[in-house]
């Protein structure tokens, strides 16, 4: 797939953010820890959740969808989900702790998605151990095994999402109480907690550092709504900016965008914030700004690479320095094709303001480096082509007609 971008876009008006991709893909792999009926609303319509979709297909479930809900229900009959759709995204790796919790046997091939470097599931691993579970290997497939999952304390050696994910929900249903500690503290582990809180779960203390997990016997079905998605809003916060727009930002949850709402500010926009939107706008030039990835509440890692877009055309040189994965600078190239002054030093990026860019054909190599390469597409001077663009539809429902509601011209084919 290929998108035709024109440039010199002015985005104005406002754009509602869809539910979090990032809360909905641990949910739907929640749904595992009951036979009871599941809805999910406001699911957004993304290639993730319907490959997440069809996984929990395969595993037996009965997965319907009316609208933007999701409708869930059945038993889960399998556990070896098939390579085909593992290998796709990342997020499938998520099924192995509630079928270990349900089924007492996982066996699920080494998780796919984006290419952004060493994402390990050590930790995962190591977390599934401590509950009880044997581990193995065979022919690329980890295979955990439990009788019976422990309650006990957990330290992760670095507060990893998927990780504390995975582990509070195999926790969930264990004998006897578990702590997780060093846990992360994004607001999709909050989500994920609350939604296994709502179907009878006994979790404490989700967004903090030590989360406490009562297991219990038997969860049931809910209706739930998950949270709107904090990396969708920042993506489109920042694309406003880029452009010297000015729009209003609807579903959000100001709270979770404090990061990405500081360093716009800092870098000369305006943002003005209420209780469930808010107004992003820019009138003088780009100020440089330096930027460190961190775990949250730090700043995102899934935004670094829409603010390296933005800050191509800033007044000065700006530093963003990558701790979070070691191989998230392959939008760089891209960038430099449309005339970015962009130097790279192992995880150190160093962006020298240009007067403008200009649009070119240019390849997204993941889902993040694909909307910075769409931001970067509306500034530019001239019309670009962005191919292999489906990583973009990965994370982004609509984006091309959300975009072209406050503006831009924008044509999928």
């Amino acid at each position: 797939m290929k998108m035709m971008i024109k440039g010199k876009a002015v985005l104005r008006g406002e754009v509602e953010i869809s539910s979090s991709k990032n809360a909905i893909l641990p949910i739907l792999a929640a749904s595992l820890l009951t036979d009871g009926n599941v809805e999910i609303n406001k699911v957004p319509n993304i290639n993730d959740v319907v490959i997440i979709s069809k996984l929990l297909t395969h595993l037996g479930i009965k997965v319907k969808q009316e609208s933007s809900q999701l409708s869930l229900g059945g038993a889960c009959n399998a556990i070896h989900p098939p390579y085909e759709l593992v290998r796709q995204i990342r997020a499938s790796f998520l099924i192995m702790g509630p079928l270990l919790a349900r089924k007492g046997k996982v066996r699920v091939a080494l998780p796919g998605g984006c290419s952004i470097g060493t994402r390990p599931i050590d930790l995962h691993l190591k977390g599934f151990q401590a509950l009880g579970a044997d581990i193995s290997l065979n022919s690329g497939d980890v295979i955990a095994k439990a009788n019976q999952l422990i309650g006990t304390h957990i330290y992760l050696d670095y507060p990893s999402v998927g990780a504390t994910e995975n582990i509070l929900m195999a926790a969930a249903m264990a004998k006897g109480v578990s702590y997780i500690e060093n846990a992360a503290l994004e607001p999709e582990i909050v989500d994920l907690a609350n939604f296994i809180n709502s179907m009878g779960g006994r979790i404490n203390g989700a967004g903090t550092n030590v989360i406490k997990i009562k297991g219990v016997k038997e969860l049931k079905g809910v209706n739930y709504t998950p949270i709107p998605d904090r990396i969708e809003a920042g993506t489109y916060m920042v694309a406003v900016a880029a452009t010297g727009g000015n729009a209003i930002i609807k579903n959000i949850v100001p709270e979770h965008l404090k990061a990405i709402s500081a360093k716009l500010i800092e870098s000369g926009a305006e943002v003005i914030e209420s209780d469930d939107h808010l107004q992003i706008k820019r009138e003088s030039r780009i100020k440089p700004v330096y930027i460190k990835t961190l775990p949250y509440p730090g700043f995102p890692t899934d935004m670094q690479a829409q603010f390296m877009a933005y800050l191509s055309c800033s007044l000065g040189s700006s530093v963003i320095s990558e701790s979070v994965f070691e191989n998230r600078f392959m939008h760089v190239q891209e960038l430099s094709r449309m005339g970015a002054d962009i130097k790279t030093e192992g995880r150190t990026a160093i962006i020298r303001g240009v007067k403008k860019l200009t649009g070119a054909k240019v390849k997204a190599s993941d889902l993040r480096a694909g909307a910075a390469l769409v931001i970067a597409a509306l500034t530019a001077q001239g019309d670009s082509i962005l191919v292999e663009s489906e990583h973009v539809d990965r994370g982004y429902e609509n984006i091309a007609n959300k975009l072209n509601a406050m503006g831009a011209q924008i044509e999928n084919e």
